[in-house]
């Protein structure tokens, strides 16, 4: 069973405005109200790719009843805590250049906090949990870690798809994937990822710090695959880009909907690129026709890397 843990969910609010101008009225030229948060879109993408998961998280108010109005209207499963104060809504403007403003949403107590932990106890070995995006500002960033430590111990695949001290933290507790872009990758070792070598460089050194993979998205530079067996580098088909939101969670749902199949890595990685390609080059999260179209333009290349081992 594939699970998936958004701390702090949205209502993502995405607006177009034909031509934006600050401090004065605008109106929207079209708008759409989705559930947001990356563990809810790798439920939603994993839905699409036919394949089931059980959404888990916190949700408060009107806006957390939408969230889970809206997937039990997709047939997704979730298992949402409740809490006290409303689930946040997140702004995503779209004009001459795109704009976000995010909430920073509720109080999560720690009773609620531990009630996370019970529904742990509840997987089996096998399982494979996705902690995907922030941590609210109420809840330690030791947070990913504690439940990281405890899915290592009960045979439980990690796959951690966040950013900063939450994701380092978690290293020595051996997570099954990590989806770190390249600017993010540069930031865990305060250094610049420019070129697919740097990464390779890089991503080995996650390796050494407990990661058993990782993937590395580098935008339109394509995407690495690297494991203590594998380097791998797919390349981005031909598109073109309308949205940039959901398009690393639909790598990883793409990657785990094969997985959970029990295919090879290669062929998970391929098509997870495509599922994130897909959804990049769509308005919305993509559909699995997409997703079968755009795995045949990718190919993957087996990189020999011969690095020094005082790099690594």
């Amino acid at each position: 069973m594939i699970y998936t843990c958004t701390l702090n969910p949205s209502i993502d609010y995405v607006a177009s405005v034909e031509d934006f101008k600050e401090g004065q009225l605008n109106r929207t030229k079209s708008a759409h109200i989705y559930p947001g948060g990356k563990g809810i879109n790798v439920s939603r993408v994993l839905k699409r790719l036919g394949i089931e998961s059980t959404a888990l998280g916190y949700t408060g108010g009107f806006t957390g009843a939408f969230i889970k109005d809206f997937l039990t209207n997709e047939e997704i499963l979730h298992d949402f805590i409740d809490v006290s104060e409303v689930t946040r809504i997140n702004v995503k403007l779209k004009a001459q250049q795109e704009t976000e403003i995010n909430g920073q949403g509720p109080l999560i107590t720690e009773k609620e906090q531990n009630s996370l932990f019970q529904k742990l106890d509840e997987m089996n070995r096998g399982d494979i949990l996705v902690l995907a995006g922030s941590i609210p500002p109420s809840i330690s960033d030791n947070f990913y870690a504690h439940i990281t430590e405890k899915c290592n111990q009960k045979g439980i695949k990690a796959v951690i798809d966040t950013s900063g001290e939450a994701l380092r933290k978690t290293f020595k507790h051996k997570p099954f994937l990590i989806k770190p872009n390249h600017h993010e990758l540069g930031d865990l070792f305060q250094v610049t990822i420019e070129n697919k070598e740097d990464a390779i460089i890089y991503g080995k050194k996650l390796l050494k710090e407990g990661v058993q993979h990782v993937i590395v998205s580098m935008a339109g530079e394509g995407a690495l695959f690297i494991s203590k067996d594998d380097v791998l580098f797919a390349n981005v088909p031909v598109g073109s880009v309308k949205n940039s939101v959901g398009a690393g969670d639909s790598v990883v749902a793409g990657f785990l909907s094969q997985i959970i199949q029990e295919s090879e890595m290669r062929a998970a990685f391929q098509y997870g690129v495509a599922a994130g390609s897909a959804t990049a080059f769509s308005e919305d999260l993509c559909t699995k026709k997409q997703a079968e179209i755009l795995r045949k333009q990718i190919l993957i290349e087996e990189l020999t890397a011969n690095f020094r081992e005082e790099l690594l």
